[in-house]
């Protein structure tokens, strides 16, 4: 049986809770072979220099090349292909980083670049704005290489700096011109948002998550919508059907054994789900990666 390998945060084979790495050492420590599509117990930046070649995250295939910023969130499956030795860096923290540093997980949620059901597209920037955030690495790096004892203070100050200013290249909310509504509901989404890759697998409907929120559901998909643009049973299906996308493609798993490990006791049901929301059959769907 085949499964998707999850990697933890390691530094000198130690686990941490922050590491930094260059694209080309990364890429000598696999001495040139391609990492195998895999999971990450962290969240992961990649600062592309100069590199060229494509960047896979949970079925979307993307183009690497200078000046642009990629994030893969907590769990999502991703695999690097460069043609050549690339050049760039790679930050990777934890949510105990974030914990041990005072950074909350509504910066996170709020900045919009790391989402759990959807993939971040990467932000091309021009030399002027990547300069700044390259300068922020830098600082970065020299912390972590050195040994001062507030290494982790510096480096979560430049962190916060580094994803601020990537937010500003992100698009912004559905309710940008209420921010009265659009502050109330964060609170609501991230709690949401939690739940949902938490508990995704044994809640299938929007009562089930509104009733642990002690909310109502029209409520709950009222706030998702207006925040992100999506019902929270919208975000439920989607999150469902990932998953089944990621066994489907990563696991020798039978659909009807995926059906039941996401939490469906008639195959049948799950098949059609899956089919309404992807326009093909799961059958079909996993034929489509082998051609």
């Amino acid at each position: 049986m085949k499964d998707i390998p999850t990697q933890i945060l390691k530094h000198n084979n130690e686990e941490v809770f922050f590491a930094f790495r260059t694209m080309e050492d990364n890429h000598l420590l696999h001495k040139n072979d391609p990492n195998p599509p895999h999971r990450h117990e962290f969240y992961t930046i990649l600062l592309v220099k100069d590199a060229y070649g494509t960047h896979f995250i949970d079925f979307v295939e993307y183009k690497i090349k200078p000046q642009v910023v990629f994030f893969v969130n907590v769990d999502q499956v991703h695999q690097v292909l460069t043609n050549d030795t690339p050049s760039g860096d790679i930050l990777m923290f934890s949510n105990e980083f974030l914990t041990r540093n005072y950074i909350s997980r509504d910066f996170i949620s709020n900045l919009g670049i790391f989402s759990c059901t959807t993939v971040t597209p990467p932000l091309e920037m021009n030399a002027d704005d990547f300069a700044k955030l390259v300068s922020f690495s830098a600082e970065i790096r020299k912390a972590f290489e050195g040994d001062s004892p507030f290494k982790f203070d510096i480096i979560a100050a430049h962190l916060k700096l580094f994803l601020i200013e990537c937010n500003r290249f992100v698009a912004s909310p559905i309710d940008e011109n209420n921010p009265q509504a659009l502050q109330s509901g964060r609170g609501i989404l991230r709690k949401f948002r939690d739940l949902l890759e938490t508990k995704f697998v044994e809640w299938h409907k929007v009562n089930e998550y509104a009733e642990a929120m002690s909310i109502s559901p029209d409520y709950l998909n009222n706030v998702v919508k207006n925040s992100i643009g999506k019902t929270a049973k919208e975000m439920i299906l989607q999150r469902i059907v990932l998953e089944a996308k990621r066994m489907g493609l990563h696991t020798n798993l039978s659909s009807k054994e995926i059906a039941y490990k996401l939490g469906y006791d008639d195959p049948s049901h799950f098949s059609k789900l899956f089919k309404k929301e992807t326009n093909q059959s799961f059958t079909n769907f996993r034929a489509s990666l082998i051609d």
